[in-house]
């Protein structure tokens, strides 16, 4: 019998073929925690859900935000156009 190593990520026990992609997945959700949190501070009564979805959607796209903040506005008009986003929902509409 083989034995497969896997890395499991202790926030949400997804697990991970290599320890970097296990370690980079645990460092986005840290990312969208901190995100979450703050979306909470700013704006009272935002549902925990509704903030949690946004932290990731932020987390997951980290790079695009970094380059709209150096002028290129135009790469967040792609931001959550994934099927499973829930980006509307989140926002309000």
């Amino acid at each position: 019998m083989a034995v497969v190593a896997k890395w499991m990520c202790d926030r949400d026990n997804t697990m991970f073929d290599s320890k970097k992609d296990a370690d980079a997945y645990d460092k986005m959700l840290e990312l969208a925690e901190q995100f979450s949190a703050l979306l909470q501070r700013e704006i009272p009564g935002v549902d925990d859900n509704k903030a949690e979805e946004f932290g990731i959607l932020l987390a997951k796209n980290k790079d695009s935000l970094v380059q709209a903040c150096k002028g290129k506005v135009e790469v967040l008009e792609s931001l959550g156009s994934e099927p499973s986003s829930n980006v509307q929902a989140i926002a309000g509409a």
